[in-house]
């Protein structure tokens, strides 16, 4: 193993600087390593190969971590009154973000960031730990949340992650992992329960359960979502970069089956692929470092569709996208960056629960670092495509 000597990348130096200020549980299989956080939902901040001497994957931000949670007088003027970027590589979350039914503006604000407000519970509020071991850990919460048309949910939370072995790595990989890569995967299992007296419905509005990760950029970093070919008035648009203005080509390549997207954490885009594009899954590749990481989540039935987050009054609020991907950069002139850092990102399908009813998403994340030819023989299978197209799609 070789000793990783960029310190702001150092799994045990972002573990060592999270624990001086927040609670962590740090999930081991033998050399890889999960760090996740209970009082910040529960979220995975960073993750690594080798617990000891290995590169952690998950952008964390440690500026807000230090300055902790402001009084509401502290926060007027600064992106806390917002959100608390904190961070991490892969955090539970809430959806839709725009449209009528958002989670994150209120009744009769128009759709500008300045009226964009993250929830408490998935910004401020700390999950309750129910149990933990080696390489498993559980928490549960409950809320009440009001969407911009002032329907009321009452939800319950339920949030698991896993730390996987390598049996079950390669079980998902489809192949044996040389010994020439490590790596290092983890699975989360994610639940919301309707806990109130009345039925979620599609006319008032619905949420969804939505991960995200937030990585490390580079400007050796692409994200790669293969997809299904076909026609798209059969399946719809192959992607849609219409979510903060159209994304142009040197930032995002689309292919008949494939699209390969920057993540370099300079230019704000966000793209997203529907339920009949999607294949399930989604990738990065940092070819400064040979890593490749992989996200896949479980399939399911949506009935009701999938929540759109489009920053408008929507004609089609169950149309939205199951996958997505996100590079960050400035949201408005003269308004930093929240990071920088890249997203890849799932949606669950829109919770058209009853009461005590509940829905159910799973989301795997996997990282392999190594051997460039191993590398490709894992992308080639997964993605589609080998590792050369990938470093000169841009």
């Amino acid at each position: 193993m070789t000793k990783n000597t960029k310190e702001h990348k150092s799994f045990a130096k972002d573990v060592s600087f999270l624990q001086k200020h927040t609670d962590i549980v740090v999930l081991k299989n033998y050399e890889s390593a999960v760090a996740v956080a209970p009082l910040f939902q529960g979220r995975v901040m960073t993750s690594t190969t080798n617990a000891d001497e290995g590169a952690g994957f998950g952008w964390i931000n440690k500026k807000v971590i230090e300055t902790g949670f402001l009084s509401e007088k502290e926060r007027k003027g600064r992106i806390e009154n917002q959100i608390y970027v904190f961070g991490g590589e892969e955090r539970f979350w809430l959806g839709p973000e725009g449209g009528q039914f958002s989670i994150f503006f209120k009744e009769g604000d128009t759709f500008d960031f300045s009226n964009w407000k993250t929830p408490a519970v998935i910004d401020t509020d700390a999950f309750t730990l129910v149990s933990k071991s080696e390489k498993k850990v559980t928490f549960k919460h409950s809320c009440e949340l009001i969407n911009k048309s002032n329907t009321v949910f009452k939800m319950g939370i339920g949030r698991s992650v896993t730390i996987l072995e390598k049996e079950a790595i390669e079980d998902i990989l489809k192949k044996d992992i040389s010994e020439k890569i490590e790596f290092v995967g983890y699975q989360t299992n994610n639940q919301i329960t309707n806990i109130g007296e009345a039925a979620w419905i599609p006319e008032t509005g619905l949420p969804s359960i939505w991960m995200l990760g937030m990585y490390n950029p580079s400007p050796e970093t692409t994200v790669v979502i293969p997809f299904k070919e076909g026609s798209e008035i059969e399946l719809g648009e192959k992607v849609n970069d219409a979510y903060f203005g159209k994304i142009s080509s040197d930032y995002l390549k689309t292919k008949e089956d494939v699209l390969f997207f920057k993540g370099d954490g300079t230019k704000r885009g966000k793209i997203g692929v529907g339920p009949k594009r999607t294949k399930g899954i989604a990738g990065s590749y940092n070819a400064e470092e040979n890593v490749l990481n992989i996200v896949t989540y479980n399939k399911q039935e949506a009935k009701s569709g999938y929540v759109n987050s489009a920053w408008e009054e929507q004609e089609e609020p169950f149309a939205g996208d199951v996958l997505n991907a996100y590079n960050d950069g400035s949201p408005e002139p003269g308004v930093p960056p929240m990071g920088p850092f890249y997203e890849l990102e799932t949606s669950s399908p829109a919770a058209a629960l009853k009461p005590n009813e509940t829905m159910t998403h799973i989301q795997t994340t996997i990282h392999l670092k190594g051997d460039k030819e191993e590398l490709n023989k894992i992308a080639k299978q997964l993605l589609g495509v080998e590792l050369d197209v990938i470093i000169k799609s841009f």
